[in-house]
């Protein structure tokens, strides 16, 4: 992978000498035109190079692609060393272990059954859209699911979804839980916070409901004290807007109003952090 140079591309696939693959960067700069992000590009970008770099193995042309390949990417995915999954933390958790005090699950040590499948999505939408325009094999490599196809056309959100069959390759994807955390450890959490900004922070976090990367990008500026309310810059319409149902951010704590202003008396902001700083730049004096 690498970085374009220009807004229509922010990513390019490379082969092993360095040269951009054409088709790739077609493909990815029609995604681009159709308002996708620059992360979904830089995605779908590492399923294709995973992709190609199979068919560099089996020396077989893009275009000349079967469904014997598609199951020979598979394979691959399922028995392949994840390199993410390496621990490199002293103490830390083995991968496919259960962290006896959350007991949450860490990833297993391979590719997990989500990014095999949205590996062969990538794959098969690459190759429905160069199939129009003549290139490519007659039949998409990836196998799809009939019954899956007539369970979602024409469908009324009232139905209830039914039950079809995977598609051929398909991995069972398990159904993923929202994440939590106990009452009691969210009580030993919030006990280590030390400052009444740290802990204001941490509660409206949580009662956000934004990801990660929308709390992140937060802003002094973007913290209305008078309402208890955030502003993020939402992953999906990247506009500036409320986090939370509905666009509305409710504390869980019932003390949350009396932490403004203990802030502001302890002058918890940081020495030369302007008005539009990090919300959590550096620690409290």
């Amino acid at each position: 992978m690498v970085a374009g140079t220009t807004p229509s591309l922010p990513w390019l696939v490379a082969d092993a000498a360095g040269r951009e693959i054409e088709p790739v960067s077609v493909y990815l700069r029609d995604r681009m035109l159709g308002d996708a992000s620059t992360a979904t590009c830089r995605s779908y970008g590492y399923d294709l190079l995973r992709w190609h770099r199979v068919l560099w193995a089996l020396d077989v042309g893009w275009e000349q692609v079967t469904e014997a390949e598609t199951a020979a990417l598979v394979g691959w995915l399922r028995h392949a060393r994840n390199p993410q999954r390496e621990r490199r933390r002293p103490g830390s958790y083995p991968a496919g272990s259960v962290n006896p005090k959350t007991g949450k699950p860490t990833l297993r040590p391979g590719y997990a059954p989500a990014t095999i499948a949205h590996n062969l999505t990538v794959v098969h939408g690459f190759y429905a859209f160069h199939h129009p325009f003549g290139r490519g094999p007659v039949v998409n490599p990836v196998p799809e699911s009939a019954a899956r196809r007539a369970a979602l056309a024409h469908r009324s959100p009232l139905e209830v979804r039914r039950q079809h069959r995977r598609a051929r390759l398909r991995p069972k994807v398990p159904i993923r839980h929202p994440r939590s955390i106990p009452d009691d450890q969210w009580d030993e959490l919030f006990a280590q916070m030390k400052c009444a900004r740290d802990k204001a922070l941490l509660s409206n976090y949580l009662a956000s409901a934004s990801r990660a990367s929308e709390l992140l990008g937060i802003g002094l500026g973007d913290i209305e004290w008078t309402k208890g309310q955030l502003w993020v810059i939402s992953k999906g319409t990247r506009a500036r807007q409320p986090p939370g149902p509905g666009n509305r951010s409710r504390p869980p704590r019932k003390d949350w109003p009396t932490w403004p202003p203990i802030w502001r008396r302890m002058d918890c902001r940081p020495r030369g952090c302007p008005s539009g700083g990090p919300a959590g730049a550096s620690p409290a004096r």
